[in-house]
């Protein structure tokens, strides 16, 4: 696991002035920051809180993640992957049904299970976002962009092979999907019981599309 030493305190004093150099374990910081970017969005989530969550001082930050949007882009990283494993699990289902219902159940089981923030990282912060944090914003939508195209390529694949009709395209279906995972998002993170959210993705399946 790796550690990084914390050399220096906020006043910029070496720590070795003080005795032994502190560690800290960059996993679990930067799984610190990204709780507190979850919860707060990118703009909402400040020096203070970041540097306290993770426990240790703003040089040390700098020295080891870069500034607060390269941060950000790190913990980007880590909720992909460790949050959003299922994407790559859905995409391997055998029709586009189950393609559909391993996104929901995925992003249910985000929502409800364990204590980590409720609502979708990424939507918070683009949503949030001022112009003064438009780079941020176009990093979530790329993000975002490259895992639709992944999505429509697979609906794609279900079209040709007679597993979706002819007059859904992957493109509106892409959409469909992605839009009802945001509103199940939404919902949990404003107080929905888990009964309702899996009533939401029991009704998007009954509806999907199929032969």
């Amino acid at each position: 696991m790796e550690t990084i030493d914390d050399q220096l305190d906020i006043a910029g004093t070496p720590a070795a002035a003080r005795g032994r150099p502190r560690q800290f374990c960059v996993e679990t910081a930067l799984t610190a920051a990204l709780r507190v970017f979850w919860t707060r969005g990118y703009e909402g989530a400040s020096m203070a809180e970041l540097t306290e969550a993770m426990g240790i001082t703003k040089p040390s930050l700098y020295a080891c993640f870069g500034n607060k949007e390269a941060l950000f882009c790190k913990a980007l990283d880590l909720y992909e992957r460790d949050k959003l494993a299922y994407v790559h699990t859905a995409l391997e289902a055998p029709t586009a049904r189950g393609v559909a219902e391993r996104f929901l159940h995925g992003a249910l089981t985000m929502q409800i299970g364990g204590d980590d923030p409720r609502g979708c990282m990424g939507v918070i912060s683009a949503v949030a976002c001022t112009n003064f944090a438009d780079s941020i914003r176009e990093e979530v939508m790329a993000r975002r962009a490259s895992s639709d195209r992944a999505i429509v390529a697979r609906f794609e694949r279900a079209k040709a092979e007679g597993d979706l009709p002819d007059h859904v395209t992957a493109e509106a279906l892409t959409s469909y999907l992605c839009a009802v995972m945001q509103g199940l998002s939404v919902q949990a993170s404003t107080g929905a019981s888990p009964e309702e959210l899996e009533q939401l993705v029991q009704t998007t399946l009954m509806l999907w599309p199929g032969r």
